[in-house]
């Protein structure tokens, strides 16, 4: 049997799906854009339907920015370079995640890389033990996107409170 053929969308009812799309959670142009080629509409019709989109507000590169920015350093407690890093992925522009990147309170910042740290030395008292674990403890920061520096220093103050005890 051969394998379905999916009836090809016409310009006008992909615009009103990326609509109603939009109207329910934030996205950003590169989404938009794949969306649509994965929809086979054709790629002068497709920049004309993101200008439309653009120009109704439905798409906003910069308020998604600040949007998932906003979720994934307050809820998932990501750092600054896996920000900088998924963002690029969404091709928002360099400017607009410098901006966003910047105006994250720093006191929110290193508060959830402390829980971060906090967390995992909870569910696993060990990892302060040895080197090599607080190397994974350091490596574990990193990788949820803190910087380097920022997770050796508190990797040290978290040592010098645990020796304190």
């Amino acid at each position: 049997m051969p394998p379905l053929k999916r009836r090809q969308l016409t310009p006008e009812q992909a615009a009103d799906r990326l609509m109603a799309m939009c109207a329910a959670a934030e996205h950003c142009s590169f989404e938009m854009m794949e969306k649509m080629r994965r929809w086979q509409i054709p790629p002068a019709d497709a920049m004309r339907i993101l200008e439309r989109l653009q120009s109704l507000r439905y798409v906003d590169d910069d308020r998604f920015a600040r949007s998932f920015v906003s979720d994934k350093v307050r809820f998932e407690r990501r750092g600054r370079l896996y920000l900088r890093r998924a963002l690029a992925m969404k091709r928002i522009p360099a400017s607009i995640v410098a901006t966003v990147l910047a105006e994250i309170p720093e006191e929110l910042y290193a508060d959830n890389l402390r829980a971060t740290l906090t967390a995992k030395i909870r569910s696993n008292p060990s990892l302060m033990e040895t080197f090599e674990s607080r190397t994974k403890l350091f490596r574990y920061l990193v990788q949820r996107g803190y910087e380097p520096a920022l997770a050796a220093a508190a990797l040290r103050t978290a040592a010098q409170s645990a020796s304190e005890r």
